[in-house]
């Protein structure tokens, strides 16, 4: 077999009105061109080794196990390359459904068309379906590592590619409006609708942002400024450009426990919460100062962390943020509790994901250091902080 030429499509098309999201390869069966695959020997054992799963797609029979009864009974293997394809993405946690293979005009030669959620996992995962397949006609299997190290990469594609909590409520919401979106190539945007009713947002900015909104949202101390003559309560706190001067801010406030963030920061990034000694407040105050310039030091007022989305001027979604945490179980470290933590597919790097990784950072140390443990202290049982700043999202919950 051999892959002539691979595309994608990103709009209503020849092949879908519904499905605007397609991969088209071109493929040319070449020595299987008169081959079906109940004429490969091992094939269909092979295959249901492999991929097992393939069970729950129904096919032209409309049946659980419909492909299968295909497969055993004989098709080709563009049609079963579609169907791969489709069910490497599921597992990969992209579940996609719609596919169609055609033969062409020139003997031997396919179009095998499926869906895809992202792009380049698309993509890959048309590599894949192709390394798999040859792979069980050659020898009537498919190495585990190698279908498990395709699934991580598939895994890792879906990560990079996921929007944040924000953007993805209103995604959400557009696709429940039959609102078709798609991601553009500059600057992260998002497109929503086609032609002259088309909107295009950033993150949960949209056109009718003002700049003057954004600017001051981006100043933490003018924004605070602003809330304040307008009656909202606001934490104490000065703003600062030079460490000599932290000592004298922290002496203004009261002492501690204070809070040191950077000026024009945003996402968590620098920010140090309940900070209770010099030395913390000097580690924090670094932190900061590699963020921005400015440097902004506060009162510490314990309480939930919430990130809120507002829709014409309606609260439509709120994320709480959560300090990571491990839950000891008697048994594993702290390392290895966080290790298993990690797993979590929902977790990644970044403010893009619903979860992010735990990472043992300096704010982690000087927790473990402050409760007397240490990377490999077994914790008995319940939940116990890794971190004081919060960076960590829980699940989204929709507020209606």
């Amino acid at each position: 077999m051999r892959i002539l030429k691979t595309q994608t499509l990103r709009g209503p098309n020849y092949w879908s009105i519904r499905h605007h999201k397609l991969i088209i390869i071109r493929l040319d069966l070449e020595d299987l061109a008169t081959r079906p695959s109940n004429e490969i020997a091992g094939f269909y054992g092979g295959l249901v080794a492999v991929l097992p799963s393939l069970v729950e797609h129904f096919c032209s029979p409309g049946c659980r196990g419909g492909f299968l009864s295909r497969v055993k009974e004989g098709t080709m293997m563009g049609h079963i390359m579609e169907h791969v394809a489709l069910e490497l993405q599921t597992l990969a946690g992209m579940p996609v459904g719609f596919g169609r293979t055609r033969e062409t005009a020139t003997d031997g030669i396919y179009q095998v068309i499926f869906q895809y959620e992202n792009e380049r996992a698309g993509r890959y995962a048309a590599r894949a379906a192709f390394r798999l397949c040859q792979s069980v006609v050659a020898t009537g299997q498919y190495p585990a590592d190698e279908l498990a190290q395709d699934l991580r990469d598939l895994q890792e594609l879906r990560q990079e590619a996921a929007l944040g909590p924000s953007t993805e409520a209103l995604v959400r919401e557009a696709e429940a409006r039959n609102i078709p979106w798609m991601e553009l190539d500059a600057r992260a945007m998002l497109q929503l609708g086609y032609g002259k009713y088309q909107k295009r947002i950033q993150a949960s900015l949209t056109a009718h942002s003002t700049l003057l909104g954004v600017e001051l949202a981006c100043d933490k101390e003018s924004t605070k400024r602003v809330l304040g003559n307008a009656g909202v309560p606001v934490p104490l706190g000065d703003v600062i450009y030079h460490i000599d001067d932290l000592e004298d801010a922290i002496e203004r406030l009261g002492g501690y426990p204070i809070v040191i963030k950077p000026l024009d920061g945003n996402h968590g990034r620098g920010i140090t919460i309940n900070i209770e000694t010099w030395s913390q407040a000097q580690a924090a105050y670094d932190a900061a100062s590699e963020v921005s310039s400015g440097v902004i030091v506060e009162h510490f007022y314990q309480g939930r962390d919430h990130r809120i989305l507002v829709v014409n001027h309606k609260l439509v979604a709120v994320a709480e943020r959560v300090p990571a945490c491990v839950v000891g179980n008697g048994r594993d470290t702290i390392e290895a509790l966080i290790e298993e933590t990690n797993r979590d597919p929902r977790r990644g790097d970044g403010h893009d994901n619903i979860l992010t990784r735990i990472k043992v950072d300096r704010t982690t140390w000087d927790l473990l250091d402050q409760k007397g443990y240490s990377l490999g202290t077994v914790l008995a049982d319940g939940a116990n902080r890794l971190r004081k700043a919060p960076k960590l999202y829980s699940d989204l919950v929709e507020h209606k």
